[in-house]
């Protein structure tokens, strides 16, 4: 016990010298004053909880987000997996068609190893008869350069009588103005985009194995006018895009000189188009798509979509992703359990009836369509949720409409990971160079890299049409589409070749 006082520690012989009413008030006014410390306590107690619950949602937002690939909930074929299951054991010894694949390509040239001399004691065997093994095939490239190939190009002038007037030839081997040739312009795209490498790299790569000697900073003029040369295939590839039923769309952080920029992808089956802006506003959406879409819009939940007027369908890989980090941060609570078995459940079911469509009569599918459509209400609308389950529902019923649209749209996935998959090459392309040094570079980066995606998803050589491109581009002073050269490339009809 303490003096009201002074708050120093009361001793027994003070304490003796209380009459039994004095010290029946001390032992009531010690009572109440730890009882207000109690509830001091108890209110510290909710506040950290509470704290420390807002820390831990900070954190499942923060982390939610990361690809796909981590924690997949569909498999490579786009099946939904089962949780808990594990893949199956590897099989003893190499797998069927595992290493290199016996060589049936034709032999450009046999060579003979001779054998003078014992590879053992050294005893001359020049003069013995020798009997040839079997051979083995080997495929090579040639060494690094020892210099690079300069040629002089000498272009003819003439008198053309039919224009009345001077012509002159026209180089194929390099870009006008330009004093590096096609070759190594086409490789250095490839190896920027495809290849992900950073303009040092590539700089370093073609000196030691080319002999060609480049600034980086020449190399980025040289991306950039390239870029510019192909706008329209650029353009080209973003109103394939635009065509199309459906349109996986993502975005992921760019940088430009250190600050933040984002890169965006839209894309479709057959075409991919990216681009780099410095916001990540809705009027990026607005401005490459327009304000209506007729198909369907797949993509995660960020609000930047909202403004664009279609269908649209929520990645279900980003909430169920979500519901299991608020299953791990909170075990105890059950029924978050069976509200993410449940919505599987019902996924999976929407799968099942969006593969059955072709087979159903339309009031049949439309039917079995609303029961989807009243068991999901019946799901959001969870008798008595804990705290932490209700603001897991509020999150899905924000989302409430986007959740089964892909079941009316043939070829509708519904997930994202195929857009995930189409800007993974930006996000390597980053980690490995750290973005641009300028914005021009950006975009460059963006126009050359929807090319080569685009050409990657309808099976085409980028470089072929890199180069077929840039040749009708040096004679016509347009470069070639994609739909010309895929044209180009289709055979024939023998009534034509007749």
């Amino acid at each position: 016990m303490r003096d009201l006082a002074s708050g120093a520690p009361l001793d027994r012989a003070q304490l003796s010298e209380l009459s039994k009413r004095k010290l029946i008030e001390r032992v009531l006014q010690q009572q109440q004053a730890l009882e207000v410390k109690d509830q001091a306590i108890d209110a510290l107690t909710a506040q950290l909880a509470q704290l420390k619950d807002q820390h831990t949602h900070q954190g499942i937002a923060q982390t939610v987000n990361q690809p796909t690939s981590k924690k997949p909930e569909w498999d490579k074929d786009g099946n939904l997996k089962r949780p808990g299951t594990k893949p199956g054991k590897r099989r003893r010894g190499k797998r069927p068609g595992s290493g290199n694949q016996r060589k049936v390509k034709p032999i450009d040239a046999t060579n003979v190893v001779e054998l003078d001399d014992c590879p053992k004691c050294g005893t001359d065997l020049s003069a013995r008869g020798a009997s040839n093994k079997p051979g083995r095939i080997i495929e090579d490239i040639e060494p690094p350069a020892a210099k690079s190939t300069v040629v002089k190009e000498i272009e003819q002038i003439k008198w053309c009588p039919t224009c009345q007037e001077m012509v002159s030839s026209k180089s194929e081997r390099a870009l006008p103005g330009s004093d590096i040739g096609l070759n190594a312009t086409i490789q250095i795209a490839y190896l920027w985009v495809m290849s992900a490498l950073s303009l040092p790299k590539i700089q370093a790569l073609l000196e030691a194995f080319r002999a060609l000697r480049l600034s980086s900073a020449g190399l980025s003029r040289m991306m950039i006018r390239l870029s510019g040369i192909l706008q329209p295939v650029y353009e080209e590839i973003l109103a394939d895009v635009k065509d199309g039923v459906q349109i996986w769309a993502d975005e992921t952080g760019w940088r430009v000189k250190g600050k933040l920029w984002w890169l965006w992808i839209f894309a479709n089956r057959r075409s991919a188009f990216y681009w780099a802006e410095h916001c990540r506003g809705s009027a990026v959406v607005e401005r490459l798509l327009g304000p209506f879409f007729f198909g369907v819009l797949i993509v995660d939940g960020w609000c930047a979509y909202h403004q664009i007027v279609c269908a649209k369908q929520t990645c279900m890989a980003h909430i169920f992703r979500k519901i299991r980090a608020f299953i791990e941060a909170y075990p105890q609570f059950r029924s978050m359990i069976a509200f993410y078995r449940k919505l599987r459940r019902l996924i999976k079911d929407g799968e099942k009836l969006q593969q059955a469509r072709p087979e159903l009569a339309d009031p049949v599918f439309q039917r079995r369509l609303q029961a989807l459509h009243r068991r999901l209400d019946e799901l959001l609308a969870w008798p008595s949720p804990n705290a932490v389950l209700a603001k897991l529902l509020e999150k899905v019923r924000r989302q409430r409409q986007q959740i089964l649209t892909f079941v009316e749209h043939e070829g509708a996935t519904a997930h994202n990971n195929y857009g995930e998959y189409i800007i993974k090459k930006g996000v390597l392309k980053r980690k490995v160079s750290g973005g641009s040094m300028s914005a021009e570079g950006a975009k460059a980066y963006a126009c050359i890299q929807s090319i080569a995606m685009t050409c990657q998803l309808r099976q085409l050589s980028f470089h072929g049409f890199l180069r077929a491109s840039l040749v009708h581009f040096i004679r016509t002073g347009t470069p070639l589409l994609l739909a010309d050269y895929q044209a180009s490339l289709q055979p024939m009809p023998l009534a034509q070749a007749a």
